[in-house]
């Protein structure tokens, strides 16, 4: 396990309250909740580098590259956070990315299919969406935010896609069936539509792929 702050305290997320972005309040439990995966996938980058040994040095720079880039993500996110009189533990967040990062800590194929290609990935789907309520809103210094995420996000769930397929090479799979197989063995429960198939389009995703996504979410 990755070393911890002792908040936010970590519950189901059926038990985090729903906050609408209207108010101060809930703007700040928004940033919280991004704040949080960023932190996540800090550990998720890092433990892709220390848990999968004999890799090619290009592994290792991505993920290298990528934990630094989720930090940044971070620091700007909590020191947008403390400009609503907030800190990083002040909501409760839910520890849904580290439990896939459990379950594919056996196999790194699994690891590359499911921890940036689904759970990162969703950031895809949903930012953009954000942006347009947080803009409407007047909120330019948390869009100036978002708008840097998604695009280096866009980078990390590629690295995602190219390790994948690295395995899958590297173990005789075809990687179209493989990603269907997984999606439905350890990802049903997390997919939600629509998807944004020009970002995941960008970030390495074949159509059959978008296909099997789509249809698994429906």
């Amino acid at each position: 396990m990755p070393g911890r702050p002792p908040k936010p305290a970590l519950v189901h997320p059926r038990d985090l309250p729903k906050r609408g972005l209207g108010s101060d309040e809930g703007r700040a439990a928004f940033i919280h909740a991004i704040a949080h995966i960023e932190f996540n996938a800090i550990d998720l980058a890092w433990d892709a580098v220390y848990r999968f040994r004999d890799m090619p040095d290009a592994y290792y720079a991505d993920w290298v590259g990528v934990a630094n880039d989720e930090a940044r993500h971070f620091v700007m996110l909590r020191e947008r956070l403390r400009q609503f009189g907030h800190d990083y533990g002040d909501f409760d967040a839910h520890n849904g990315l580290w439990e896939m990062a459990e379950k594919t800590a056996h196999d790194g194929l699994a690891r590359m299919a499911l921890v940036p290609r689904v759970l990162e990935a969703r950031g895809l789907d949903v930012t953009p969406g954000m942006i347009v309520k947080l803009r409407a809103l007047g909120d330019d210094a948390t869009v100036e935010i978002l708008e840097v995420i998604l695009r280096e996000e866009v980078a990390h769930v590629a690295a995602g896609s190219h390790w994948f397929r690295w395995f899958c090479a590297r173990d005789g799979v075809d990687p179209e069936p493989r990603f269907r197989e997984l999606l439905a063995q350890y990802a049903r429960s997390v997919l939600r539509s629509p998807f944004n198939v020009d970002a995941r389009s960008a970030a390495g995703f074949s159509a059959e792929e978008l296909a099997a996504l789509r249809q698994l979410a429906d």
